[in-house]
């Protein structure tokens, strides 16, 4: 190389050879460089940029060469870049459009016409150079360092240098644009080389966008867009080869800090970069990585940061990236977006767009911002925290739609990518629905409310009022290989060896985007917002208990008080403790501020309307809403319908019962209407459900919606269900057949779980009992269905029996140890702490079961006056009449002043208001005469003296309970039972000795319909193993399954009965007339 090289570039070479390429040069087939597609007229292609595997193999060629003759022709490095050999004195590169056009060939652009250019006397060369520097910020001149406007200049002394060995103008012009580029990019100091170039680039984007587009301007129009192309391709070198430039490479992408600024700030990428870039993609292999790479960049940095951080400049400009359909392509293809490996835990700081997705206000440490001393905060500050948080919570969600949304309609594939992201999600998120959730294994309660809203959007085109696309979602879509995992979920009526059969057989077809999206919305919502709802209850189910646990541990102060090292570890324990419950209960704000967005509310019942929807059109195999459905439903399985996993149902179950307890007002009258009719379908046909408390689940969205509310006193859907024809006709028959069959729920709870069940069904009864069309359905159907209502009485019976007598003990008890406790100075300390804790244990018991027995005994008090030939039935009307007399003794008879204790209000007990209520049973019996034997038969408590002491006492001391004419008719009633009393001993007597055979085993008692039982062949009368059979059904004798139609009539052995009646007492007992109450 010649000596007249100077130092500058020697460095420049000795830069350049590092980047040299191994590779042969196409062969010179113009003797000047350049091949014939190079020396064609052809328009200029953009150049290409190496990718890394050309960096390592085919490294960039560059020309160097001096004013030395060469011996032969040298390789171009940058043949691929379009980059020339010269034969100037100092190294050159140089990115051609086409042919070659040197330094020894230029010459001054002319015009059309052949004349010099200009414009108001300026030549085209003079425009050209002046429009170069200013795009460029370049000077020739080294006194001359800044522009007009005080912006720096990059003085190119290179450039200049060959300038003045060529002996040509001191000018800047497009064919030696490149080197000029090169040099004042590797020189900058001040910023980096992609800060510099991008604002070249905005500039020359600037000028095109100005000039007009004239056969005049064509020249400058040339000069520009060449400026443009040049300005492109050292961008993309800056980005993929920054040694380039004497840049060392940086871990993270040099695009990083340019794509989080506004794209019209001078730094920022603009939508003309992007396009530019994008239209190169097919040509140069390195653009597309280095996008998806500064994509990535993004997504890593975010992960570090919280919705406190400045994260929205990462967001929007994720938001600007997705509006270009191939780089939504290349994004989709990163390795990053939905690896299969990644882990439920990492899924929002490793997938591509985990990061985005995880900003929530329910971040770690986040919510105790918010929510700082949570204890000292009045509702209001609670309240506008919320809000605030909800503002910023909306925004963010409504970008991650815009982000999503993008991706979605850019093409099939991303749309495949995304809709598997969002699967994802979902199944590597099963355990959110553990009974005990291990929050370390699994995504957080933002990062999955996030993709829950934005899956709900997603649906919210294909939702329209008139259900026109509810036939798009595919009952096939979960058997023809669905993104959504339901392997190991609980089917709604079909066990685990049944499913797996059923869905082993794929159905033929492809999924629509409508299918695809409706159930991995319904999937989201089962991992994310109903989970996190679940969550929500049992996190304040743990506060109360750390509550009450911290008052208990200040109990135990005194005992560290002069043991100043030990009260201060007990303070710092209790301090631990305390720390705990903020954090727990600034949690539990930031959830409900959350959960309780109006917006998000709607659209989530907007969703599951179309779910409740669909689930009837399945399970009744009508076009409904547009065809009514009829109940009971047909008896034959559905076994689509059956292999369905749960969370179908307990989803909208779940959904519901979150809003009518905390917003119903956002219910809409339509959604109202469905969800009745979904409640009193599935109870009506409780056999399509396998879980009871999936369907408990429904009658708790019906006892939500009787509460009163804002201008409804009878709640969302009182009103509702007092009229609407389905549930005139069926609603009381699909709540008793819930009654019956919550007996046995199969948990351990079920005994405790049935009386809260039952006390909901109760609520709703006593909402619609006004209306006397329920009552008159009720009367019908109990003629028709007799051993269904059987059954329903003798479980009431039993519940009323139960409560009662459970209730009127706690008050004894507390009476009882009150009294003892009265002087606890005569007991030893063991002992009275044993009292004190028996006392605690009987006030929350009474406290509890009190509650029950009102309701029980005031749907009692219902159904009797309504059904009372039901409840005066063979099988159950002696029951009936010994609860009652019994219970009438505990309220009146001598024990009865063991039922005081002080604060009686504190429990709910109004002693006088509950033997009202007993008295009004009687009184709605008192025309059934076998209700009069039964009471006077009751050997154990009945006693005339009770019904007058009970009369006294409501004479006396309860005047407005009762009104004189039910006082009159109660004081009659008693009269009757005492005659027919009478008049039942003396039957007793005329019958003398009654033979062991004609007696029924079980109740001593003569039968009068005696049966055979066809296993044990013992013999009893009918009534009583039909009411044996009631709660038990089996032979009482041998534990053998038996039904009441098994057994066989005692024809013979009933005719000795009969003939022995006749014989002793017919006609004596037949003069008597028990219902003459007249004197005399």
């Amino acid at each position: 190389m010649s000596d007249t090289v100077s130092d500058a570039d020697r460095i420049r070479n000795k830069r350049l050879a590092k980047l040299g390429s191994q590779a042969t040069p196409k062969p010179d087939q113009n003797g000047d460089g350049t091949s014939d597609e190079a020396s064609s007229k052809q328009s200029p292609q953009p150049p290409t940029s190496p990718t890394q595997e050309q960096k390592e193999q085919i490294k960039p060629k560059i020309n160097i060469s001096s004013s030395s003759p060469s011996p032969k022709p040298t390789d171009n490095p940058f043949a691929q870049l379009g980059v020339k050999e010269r034969t100037a004195a100092s190294p050159q590169i140089s990115i051609k459009p086409g042919a070659e056009t040197g330094m020894a060939s230029r010459k001054p652009p002319v015009s059309d016409q052949g004349r010099q250019s200009s414009r108001g006397g300026e030549t085209l060369p003079e425009w050209e150079d002046k429009i170069l520097r200013g795009i460029f910020r370049l000077t020739l001149d080294p006194s001359v360092r800044t522009d007009g406007h005080g912006h720096p200049l990059s003085f190119v002394k290179s450039v200049r240098e060959e300038l003045e060995g060529q002996r040509q103008p001191i000018r800047l012009e497009a064919a030696i644009l490149d080197q000029a580029i090169l040099e004042a990019a590797s020189d900058i100091s001040k910023v980096t080389t992609l800060d510099y170039l991008l604002a070249c680039w905005k500039r020359v984007t600037g000028q095109l966008k100005h000039h007009k587009g004239n056969r005049a301007e064509e020249k400058r129009l040339d000069v520009l867009k060449e400026a443009r192309r040049l300005c492109m391709s050292y961008c993309i070198f800056a980005i993929t080869i920054p040694e380039m430039f004497g840049r060392e490479p940086s871990n993270t992408s040099p695009l990083l800090s340019h794509l989080l600024v506004d794209p019209e700030d001078e730094r920022g990428i603009c939508h003309d970069f992007l396009a530019e870039a994008l239209s190169r993609f097919a040509d140069d292999d390195t653009i597309e990585p280095a996008l998806v790479g500064a994509v990535e960049d993004l997504s890593r940095q975010l992960a570090r940061m919280t919705i406190n951080d400045n994260y929205k400049s990462y967001v929007l400009a994720l938001r600007h990236l997705v509006r270009y359909p191939p780089l939504v392509r290349a994004i989709a293809r990163s390795p990053l977006f939905a690896p299969s490996s990644t882990p439920a835990s990492e899924l929002e700081a490793t997938t591509l767009l985990g990061p985005f997705f995880a900003i929530s206000p329910l971040q770690a440490d986040i919510t105790s911002q918010y929510f700082s001393s949570p204890k000292t905060r009045d509702r209001a500050f609670i309240t506008n925290s919320q809000r605030s948080l909800r503002m910023s919570l909306t925004t963010h969600q409504q970008d991650l739609l815009d982000i999503v949304n993008q991706i979605i309609r850019s093409d099939r594939g991303a749309r495949d990518t995304m809709l598997g992201w969002f699967a994802l999600c979902v199944n590597k998120n099963h355990k959110r629905r553990a009974l005990q959730v291990d929050k370390k294994l699994v995504s957080s309660d933002g990062f999955m409310i996030n993709v829950t809203v934005c899956l709900d959007q997603l649906c919210e085109p294909f939702m329209d009022e008139q259900f026109s696309k509810i036939d798009r979602i595919d009952i096939e879509y979960l058997r023809r290989q669905p993104r959504v995992d339901i392997k190991e979920e609980t089917k709604l009526n079909m066990d685990q060896n049944n499913a797996d059969k059923f869905y082993e057989r794929t159905a033929e077809g492809t999924n629509n985007f409508i299918s695809e999206v409706f159930f991995l919305t319904l999937a989201a919502h089962h991992y994310g917002t109903e989970s996190t709802n679940q969550m929500l209850s049992q996190l304040e189910k743990d506060l109360k208990r750390m509550e009450k646990h911290i008052e208990e541990i200040e109990v135990d102060r005194h005992k560290w008080i002069n043991s100043p090292a030990q009260l201060k570890m007990f303070d710092n324990a209790v301090k631990k403790y305390k720390d705990q419950i903020d954090k727990g209960l600034s949690y539990k704000y930031a959830v409900q501020g959350v959960l309780l967005d109006e917006t998000m509310q709607t659209r989530s019942l907007q969703f599951m309307r179309y779910v409740i929807v669909w689930l009837l059109r399945l399970v009744s195999a009508t076009n409904f809403p547009k065809q009514s459905i009829k109940l009971p439903l047909g008896s034959n399985p559905s076994n689509v319908f059956e292999a369905l996993p749960e969370y179908f149902l307990e989803d909208v179950v779940g959904a519901y019962r979150f809003v009518m307890r905390n917003m119903p007002w956002t219910i809409s009258s339509t959604q109202s209407d469905e969800l009745i009719i979904l409640c009193i379908t599935f109870l009506r046909n409780s056999e399509k459900i396998k879980n009871p408390y999936l369907k408990s689940g429904l009658v708790t969205i019906m006892f939500a919606g009787t509460w009163p509310a804002p201008n409804r006193p009878k709640g969302v859907l009182g009103d509702l269900l007092m009229g609407m024809p389905i549930a005139t006709e069926h609603l009381l028959h699909a709540l008793m057949k819930f009654y019956i069959e919550v007996e046995n729920t199969g948990a351990h709870t079920q005994f405790y779980d049935k009386f809260n069940i039952r006390y909901e069904i109760f609520q709703i009864i006593k909402c619609v009992w006004d209306n006397s069309v329920y009552r008159e359905h009720l009367d019908e159907e109990s003629k028709v269905n007799v051993d269904f209502f059987v059954r329903f009485v003798n479980l009431l019976l039993n519940d009323v029996t139960f409560v009662l007598d459970e209730s009127l003990t706690a008050f004894q008890q507390i009476h009882n140890l009150s009294e003892e406790l009265q002087n606890p100075q005569h007991l030893e300390q063991a002992v009275r702490q044993e009292k004190e804790e028996a006392l605690s244990g009987a006030k929350s018991k009474a406290k509890s079961y009190m509650q029950l027995t009102n309701e029980t005994v005031a749907m009692l008090k219902l159904f009797t006056e309504a059904l009372a030939d039901a409840f005066t039935m063979p099988e159950i009307v002696q029951r009936l009449a010994d609860m009652l007399d019994y219970n009438l003794d505990v309220l009146v008879g001598p024990k009865s002043i063991e039922l005081k204790v002080e604060n009686p209000r504190e429990y709910d007990f109004q002693p006088k208001a509950l033997l009202a209520d007993i008295i009004e049973i009687y009184l709605n019996l008192k025309s059934k005469e076998s209700f009069i034997f039964a009471v006077a038969r009751d050997g154990r408590s009945y006693k005339p003296a009770n019904f007058e002491k009970a009369t006294s006492i409501l004479r006396l001391k309860a005047k407005d309970l009762m009104s004189p004419e039910e006082l009159r008719a109660w004081t009659a009633l008693g009269a009757m039972f005492k005659k027919a009393k009478e008049a039942d001993d003396q039957a007793e007597e005329d019958l003398g000795e009654i033979p062991d055979e004609f007696l029924d085993p079980v109740m001593a008692t003569l039968m009068t319909d005696p049966v055979i039982l066809p296993t044990s062949k013992s013999i009893v009368d009918r009534s009583t193993i039909r009411s044996h059979l009631l709660s038990d059904p089996t032979d009482p004798f041998n534990r053998a399954p038996l039904k009441i139609e098994d057994v066989i009539a005692a024809t013979e052995l009933k005719g000795q009965i009969e003939a022995f009646k006749a014989e002793k007492r017919g006609a004596k007992l037949a003069e008597v007339n028990i219902m003459d109450t007249s004197p005399g």
